[in-house]
């Protein structure tokens, strides 16, 4: 990882929704700075397994912290200007214990999600 890369995001590519919500992301400026990994692809994740990756959302640090679950998505949102406020506020107890239960909720909910997108959109798989 080079100095300038502020954090890697680990996110499913196969996934219809992940992939539109990183495409908001990857649309800013400051995209530049994040090594954005597809874990559907089989890539080498190094101590992330593929299944962990493909079942919690997470980011890397410049440091080699890893940060799963909502964690992971308030270091990724820090990194982006009208984003930040959401970052900060989502890292301060109480709401982080907040944010974190309401993405566990929204984990088993994903496949169904996920399911309905590829309908709307026919990306349908046979």
């Amino acid at each position: 990882m080079t100095e300038s890369l502020r954090l890697t995001v680990y996110f499913d590519g196969s996934c219809p929704l992940c992939r539109r919500e990183m495409a908001i992301y990857r649309q800013l400026p400051q995209a530049a700075t994040v090594a954005w990994v597809d874990v559907s692809t089989g890539v080498d994740l190094g101590s992330l397994s593929c299944a962990q990756a493909m079942a919690r959302f997470h980011v890397r640090d410049p440091e080699g912290r890893l940060y799963s679950g909502a964690a992971a998505f308030s270091q990724m949102w820090r990194v982006f200007p009208g984003w930040r406020w959401l970052g900060w506020l989502s890292a301060w107890p109480p709401m982080s214990w907040l944010f974190e239960v309401a993405y566990r909720l929204f984990l088993p909910l994903r496949p169904r999600l996920q399911q309905w997108v590829r309908r709307w959109t026919g990306e349908e798989k046979a």
